[in-house]
């Protein structure tokens, strides 16, 4: 199982020794833990509570309360104001300002300290909540950066009195509560499915993931319908500029529906153009990965001829990958397979005159060619990047200019086959490069601050960046220049980011310190994260991963980093050892051998 950020989770396990008439402690500290209950009362989803605990679940325990109220608002968006109420005081209900249909937000919040328990003379106790923002969660299942700079929140709490009109059942109830539905980060994993729905890029050669979330109290035979009204909807505000939704003024008719292996659709869809509607097909496949048999699409009640959802899935891969990732490092200046057991290893796609002086490399596969990126010492300390593409070996690079430092260089996989582009940070700078080693700034609309890090997706629409020690996604679109959207600032506990490369669709590895250097998996939205590696033991300089994906099936969480001169990798994690180089003859007797450094995975 999956660990949690210790710090995202308020567990009721402490035990209080100093309670109030009221149950209510006069002042302590929740203590944290990232484990999960598993659910024992009906209603649930494999195994985990599909609605969070009503008030009177916790009783009089306050440090329970405190963790179901920031759970209270979980489900559906339209009752989430009615869940919440129930724990705030009946006269107090009144200060939580309701809003109706789309403007139902919930603010997510990480909780960063343990929160703090204050008794008051009037029998109440004072609840003190330290946050980090995460994001807001609209009513269509995304999740926006965070709208509020709060950092802390402060309630009153008071027992449930048989003289007070509209207390029942006993238990606890919120004072002044906060004018917003709070939900705690680990009240989004446990009361929500996480899900990619899929937009096409802007010329519609491939799918590109958005990350939404389902509340788990929708039951499965509504899954369709929503799904098909996120489409219908468009894409998150930040993949927009690398993606095209569904024609203008497109409607879903009526409710999707289904059941039995066969599933039903009705649009509205402008014009009569077939491949945009055959693609839609396509997207809905994908966006539904677990959904077989049979979908009847109308458009405006004209029925389609059925199509077979396993079957499209089949036929229209999400991504071009013909084989699994090869691992290969930099050993003295020159590139070099690694073998790692039960692993493919190949030859290195660089042809030997062309493969020394080696700082880090980043290499891709077509069905055509290998792409190839090195970054090469040069003179008086400085850095030049070679680029070059052939259909083996590659064996003719072209030099591009010096820099004083040049990182990990990526390519974009969404660009033309036949004028690949690519990204690389040198100097504190972003830059896009092509196939000829020409380098053009890439002007980010962020405040001032120095490019550390930069990583492209399996889809190649979308980049991660460390700018300014922060985290960023961006949409990339690829027509012609590669462009750069306005990138989205990622939530992290994280702070001293230095790499970063993606795991998966929707998450990210990076690498910070928590109070020590330590490696993370991050959400794309920074909704989620997780350790990897809490104890790194010194900062990670170089990255790089191989991202899980539904066309070549790879054990999860394969990644490989470099801290301190030294290469290590995971599952499990441990240092690469020169015995792991191949065609590196043993050093002679009493020498010591180099260390292996820059590890990247070719796929």
């Amino acid at each position: 199982m999956r660990r949690r950020l210790v710090a995202g989770a308020i567990c009721g396990a402490l035990t209080v020794a100093a309670f109030t008439g009221c149950g209510i402690p006069q002042r302590t500290d929740v203590q944290v833990d990232g484990r999960r209950e598993t659910a024992t009362e009906s209603g649930s989803v494999a195994g985990w509570r599909n609605e969070p605990p009503a008030r009177p679940a916790s009783g009089a325990d306050a440090e329970a309360f405190v963790r179901n109220f920031l759970s209270a608002a979980a489900g559906e968006p339209d009752r989430a104001y009615y869940r919440v109420k129930q724990f705030v005081a009946p006269e107090h209900r009144g200060k939580l300002q309701e809003k109706q249909g789309s403007e139902v937000a919930l603010t997510v919040v990480r909780p960063s300290d343990r929160p703090a328990f204050t008794g008051n003379s009037d029998g109440t106790t004072t609840v003190s909540i330290a946050v980090q923002q995460v994001g807001l969660l609209r009513s269509n299942g995304t999740l926006v950066p965070p709208v509020s700079t709060q950092e802390r929140y402060e309630f009153r709490l008071r027992s449930a009195s048989p003289d007070s009109p509209g207390d029942d059942a006993g238990g606890l109830f919120v004072l002044d509560p906060p004018n917003v539905l709070l939900l705690s980060d680990i009240a989004l994993q446990d009361y929500y499915r996480s899900q990619s729905i899929y937009f096409w890029n802007s010329d519609r050669t491939r799918l590109v993931p958005d990350q939404r979330y389902l509340p788990l109290a929708v039951p499965d035979e509504r899954r369709l319908n929503e799904v098909v009204k996120w489409l219908v909807g468009g894409p998150s505000d930040w993949l927009r500029p690398g993606v095209v939704g569904l024609p203008d003024r497109t409607e879903l008719i009526n409710n999707a529906t289904g059941g039995n292996r066969r599933w039903e659709v009705n649009l509205d869809m402008s014009g009569d153009d077939k491949g945009r509607i055959d693609q839609f097909v396509t997207q809905l496949a994908w966006s539904l990965p677990e959904l077989d048999g049979e979908l009847e699409l109308k458009i405006r009640n004209n029925a389609l001829p059925a199509q077979d959802l396993a079957q499209r899935r089949a036929s229209h891969k999400l991504y071009d990958l013909v084989d699994g990732p090869q691992r290969f490092c930099v050993y003295e200046g020159v590139i070099r397979p690694l073998d790692l057991g039960g692993e493919p290893s190949g030859p290195v796609p660089v042809r030997p005159e062309n493969n020394r002086d080696v700082v880090s490399a980043g290499m891709t596969r077509t069905s055509e060619q290998i792409l190839a990126a090195l970054v090469v010492s040069a003179s008086d300390g400085r850095q030049r990047l070679n680029v070059g593409t052939g259909v083996g070996p590659v064996a003719s690079f072209t030099k591009g200019p010096e820099h004083r430092s040049i990182g990990r260089p990526v390519w974009l996989r969404a660009t033309d086959p036949h004028q690949p582009q690519g990204l690389v940070v040198a100097d504190g700078k972003l830059y896009r490069f092509d196939q000829n080693a020409k380098m053009s700034q890439v002007v980010l609309d962020l405040p001032p601050g120095e490019v550390t890090a930069v990583a492209a997706s399996l889809d190649g629409q979308r980049i991660a960046l460390i700018v300014g020690g922060s985290l960023y996604v961006a949409a990339v679109n690829v027509d012609g220049q590669v462009a750069v959207g306005p990138p989205r600032r990622v939530a992290t506990s994280l702070t001293g980011l230095s790499a970063v490369d993606w795991a998966g669709e929707d998450r990210l590895v990076v690498a910070g310190t928590a109070g020590r250097p330590a490696i993370y998996e991050i959400s794309v939205d920074g909704a989620l994260q997780t350790p990897l590696k809490d104890d790194v033991g010194a900062k990670v300089t170089h990255l790089s991963a191989y991202p899980t994906n539904r066309t070549i099936k790879v054990p999860v969480g394969a990644f490989m980093y470099e801290a301190n001169g030294v290469a290590y990798r995971s599952s499990p994690i441990g240092r690469i050892a020169r015995e792991q180089v191949r065609d590196v003859p043993a050093p002679p007797t009493g020498a010591q051998s180099a260390d292996v450094s820059a590890p990247f995975f070719l796929f």
